[in-house]
């Protein structure tokens, strides 16, 4: 039994791509500022996804030594302009890549500013134990101290690494492993732009090795939710609260039957009266309401408390989800069911 704890250990130490075999990687790129390109490297302008993905692996040709590495290009946009129509193709190209046994590890390149969604969304949509691991850039390709070949070079070891299978969807940033659910973007300019306020990293990359400290929860072996064949989701926006916040936002999206809202609430998901009154209307049509909080750390538990009690106003507790993982979640939840409690129920799961 101690010989073969010691063999276990043995592999878990030796570099990626020791074996006999070189790892499979496939890159699948959707352009950002890891693809941007500026008009001078001293210069923060530029425009993102410029250089294609062959062009990014060229940057760092050492990884071809440990990896066999392949590219595809899925889109070309900065994150800010992502769509639900590229995240069900990454998806759906995600599931077939795992089925087929085209790779052991994928990673996607991804502009940063909306990078936790797309995480959180293929956590939910894809299910292998093969790492999917998202990563992206602060400075684009043609800066003078860009980070995107180091921050690619980094996740392609941890899609690469044996002891990533399992770990579900990731997200490598600035030499730390993130989880999907609960890494958010922190900073808008410096290249430690992620974290997650709630659990911090669970693993890091050093000198070549991929280390995890603790195991994300991943959904399953399964998705959520099967979108092999859903074209579109439901529509599901986001309505902010402040101080003396109108419920003309809230009300003009219950007029357009949206399907969901999410109340990015102050502190503990709280709202104002002139909202409350408007969630109130809600009852009264099919749209479910959602309260979350635009604070960064901390969950939005259930309440019970009179003004807020959320059986009472018939809402959902986001617990330790943001405003716009809330809003992914009751998204991709309306496609199975529209109950409340089975919903609430979902949120306390994933």
């Amino acid at each position: 039994m101690k010989n073969v704890f010691f063999l276990l250990l043995a592999a878990c130490l030796l570099p990626i791509g020791a074996g006999a075999q070189k790892p499979r990687v496939i890159v699948l790129a959707t352009g950002g500022t890891i693809a941007g390109k500026g008009a001078s490297p001293d210069r923060a302008a530029y425009e993102a996804g410029k250089i294609p993905i062959q062009e990014l692996l060229v940057a760092i040709p050492s990884i071809n030594t440990l990896v066999d590495v392949q590219g595809e290009q899925i889109a070309s946009v900065g994150s800010y302009k992502i769509t639900i129509d590229i995240w069900l193709k990454l998806a759906k190209r995600i599931n077939e890549i795992t089925a087929n046994n085209e790779a052991d590890g994928i990673v996607i390149t991804h502009g940063t500013d909306t990078q936790e969604e797309t995480a959180y969304f293929l956590s939910l949509t894809t299910g292998s134990a093969k790492p999917v691991v998202l990563t992206g850039s602060m400075r684009p390709s043609t800066a003078i101290s860009t980070d995107g070949p180091k921050n690619l070079y980094d996740a392609i070891l941890v899609a690469a690494a044996p002891q990533s299978q399992g770990t579900g969807v990731v997200l490598s940033f600035n030499e730390r492993i993130y989880d999907a659910k609960n890494v958010t973007k922190i900073n808008t300019l410096d290249v430690n732009a992620f974290d997650s306020p709630n659990t911090g990293p669970i693993g890091k990359i050093y000198d070549g090795q991929v280390r995890y400290h603790s195991q994300p929860i991943a959904p399953g072996p399964k998705p959520f939710v099967d979108i092999s064949k859903i074209a579109a989701l439901p529509k599901v926006e986001i309505v902010s609260m402040y101080a003396d916040a109108s419920a003309i936002p809230f009300n003009a999206l219950l007029n357009e039957k949206t399907d969901g809202i999410v109340i990015a609430g102050v502190g503990n998901g709280h709202y104002n009266q002139a909202v409350q009154e408007a969630i109130l209307k809600a009852k009264s049509t099919k749209t479910l309401i959602v309260r979350s909080s635009r604070v960064v750390s901390g969950n939005t538990e259930m309440a019970t408390e009179d003004e807020f009690n959320d059986v009472k106003m018939n809402t959902i507790a986001a617990i330790d989800h943001t405003p716009q993982k809330a809003r992914i979640l009751l998204m991709l939840a309306l496609t199975l069911t529209k109950d409340r409690e089975k919903i609430q129920e979902l949120f306390r799961k994933y």
